[in-house]
């Protein structure tokens, strides 16, 4: 039985490993073995990341409504809670965004928080 080498379908995917490390320095981006495993490292962190990313965003939005809070003389906690009973349904991504682009217009959303604050 004669001994199968690459064919079509080794080299075909070989090729797309080798396509997927281009721009890696040294044998990453040479040597098919190397450049597997460095690919499928790369491809492990990106799937991870885009989820980390989400984790982000949020935290950098709740830093960024705390401040604005902060202003009004509430904590970011009181700040929800106070939208929550006044049935404001703004969502992190425009408060963080109001704080920083238009700290008016926030200042009256933390008030309308303020007011309806039960204990």
């Amino acid at each position: 039985m004669p001994r199968a080498k690459g064919g079509s379908k080794t080299r075909r995917r070989r090729k797309k490993i080798m396509k997927l490390a281009k721009g890696y320095v040294g044998g990453r981006g040479k040597l098919y073995r190397a450049a597997r495993e460095t690919v499928e490292r790369s491809l492990a962190y990106a799937y991870r990341d885009r989820r980390v990313r989400k984790r982000d965003f949020r935290s950098l939005w709740i830093s960024r409504i705390n401040a604005g809070a902060r202003l009004s003389g509430l904590s970011y906690s009181q700040f929800i809670k106070g939208l929550k009973q006044a049935g404001v349904e703004l969502d992190r991504k425009i408060l963080a965004d109001l704080a920083v682009v238009d700290l008016p217009v926030f200042g009256q959303i933390a008030a309308l928080a303020k007011a309806h604050m039960t204990a």
